[in-house]
C-alpha cells in the first residue's frame, strides 16, 4: 500500500537556525521546520521577547498556536495564553498579539494562507507566505554562511 511507504521524519531543532522576523523586529526570531508550498502551511515555532506588541494581521486561513513558555493575549480578546494553552484562529480572522511580563514567548505555530500585517487603519503594510518566509531563510542562511535545509516537505 502507498500510505505503508510514506517516509516519516524527526526535525532536530538544533539543525534549524533562528530567523529574525524583520530588520523592524529583530528580537523576534523564527524557526522554520516546514514550508509547504502544494498547502501553503508554515510550521515554525516563534520566541518573542516578553514585551512590547506585534503588529495587527489578518488570517486568509486558518492558524493554531501551541504556547510553551511565557504568556501573550490579543488586545482584541479577553483571554490569556500561556505555557500548554492551544489557539485556533480562524480564517478571516483579525488580531493584534500583546506579550505579556514574565518569561519570553516561545509559540509553536501550524499556519495555513497568509498573513495579513495591518497598520493602525488597517492598510498593508506586509504580506507573509510560505514563499516569503522561504526567501527570509535562505537570505539568512546564506548571509551567515549556513547551509539551508530543504524545509519544503517532510522526508525530503
Amino acid at each position: 500500500m502507498f500510505y505503508e511507504n510514506v517516509a516519516t521524519e524527526c526535525i532536530d531543532d538544533a539543525s534549524i537556525p533562528w530567523v529574525p522576523m524583520s530588520a523592524s523586529l529583530p528580537d523576534v526570531q523564527l524557526k522554520y521546520f516546514k514550508l509547504d508550498p502544494t498547502r501553503g502551511e508554515m510550521i515554525v515555532l516563534m520566541k518573542s521577547p516578553a514585551r512590547g506588541q506585534l503588529p495587527k494581521h489578518h488570517h486568509t486561513g486558518t492558524v493554531i498556536v501551541y504556547t510553551l513558555q511565557g504568556s501573550w493575549k490579543y488586545l482584541e480578546h479577553d483571554w490569556v495564553a500561556g505555557p500548554g494553552s492551544l489557539v485556533f484562529e480562524t480564517a478571516a480572522s483579525s488580531h493584534t498579539p500583546v506579550a505579556l511580563p514574565g518569561d519570553d514567548i516561545i509559540a509553536l505555530n501550524v499556519v495555513q494562507g497568509e498573513l495579513v500585517y495591518l497598520d493602525e487603519q488597517d492598510r498593508v503594510l506586509s504580506i507573509e507566505n510560505w514563499k516569503s518566509a522561504m526567501q527570509r531563510y535562505l537570505s539568512h542562511c546564506a548571509k551567515h554562511g549556513i547551509e539551508p535545509k530543504d524545509i519544503t516537505a517532510f522526508g525530503g
